[in-house]
């Protein structure tokens, strides 16, 4: 199996902000970061049915494009209650309406749809969740390997918190009172179901 050595790596990403992430993570290692975003790439869509499906064809589609070892990840929430969704379609669940005037996420539209289905269920609702993290790389040559990161947790209502994203708000990380979104930052990303894969990848690839 191929492994990453210090040169390259492509992220799969058009977002200036996760690229910047990713990239202080790895840099240590000996890895320069590139996105796919600013190599023109186009962005695949994401047809798969589990967070390490859409991981690597986002991954697989800047391998074959770039001609150089690619980074993608996915990630998401899951509901014990809802039978694991939303999932793979944790974004979509905030997608805005065309006819609304406005195609952006609204999260609090999210995560109130969240909470409308677990009520259904009674006052006695098991509220467990988790967040959900797959990194994959891919190479060139076809092989590839995932990682997967998970941080589990409960749904709290109504939100709380100022410093988070997404979900954030309602996620309770097991063994904490606070919210994602009322933990300090440096502190969640130590914890946070990205940081567990990363971790998972660095020891994998580099012995660390």
């Amino acid at each position: 199996m191929s492994k990453l050595g210090s040169g390259s790596l492509v992220i799969a990403t058009h977002n200036a902000g996760k690229l910047k992430e990713i990239s202080a993570l790895l840099s240590p290692y000996g890895m320069k970061c590139i996105s796919a975003g600013s190599l023109g790439l186009p962005e695949p869509p994401e047809t798969g049915k589990t967070f390490a499906d859409n991981a690597l064809i986002k991954a697989r589609a800047a391998a074959e494009a770039s001609g150089l070892a690619a980074l993608a990840d996915d990630s998401g929430l899951s509901v014990d209650a809802l039978e694991g969704r939303p999932g793979v379609y944790t974004a979509d669940w905030a997608e805005r309406q065309w006819f609304e005037g406005d195609p952006g996420r609204d999260w609090y539209m999210a995560m109130g749809k969240v909470e409308g289905l677990l009520a259904q269920h009674g006052p006695d609702v098991d509220r467990s969740a988790a967040f959900h993290c797959v990194l994959a790389i891919a190479w060139p040559d076809g092989q590839h390997v995932v990682y997967e990161g998970t941080c589990p947790g409960s749904l709290t209502w109504p939100p709380r918190g100022e410093m988070g994203f997404g979900y954030d708000p309602v996620f309770v990380p097991t063994g904490r009172d606070q919210t994602f979104a009322e933990i300090d930052p440096a502190e969640k990303h130590s914890i946070s179901h990205r940081a567990d894969a990363f971790a998972k990848l660095v020891a994998d690839q580099f012995g660390a």
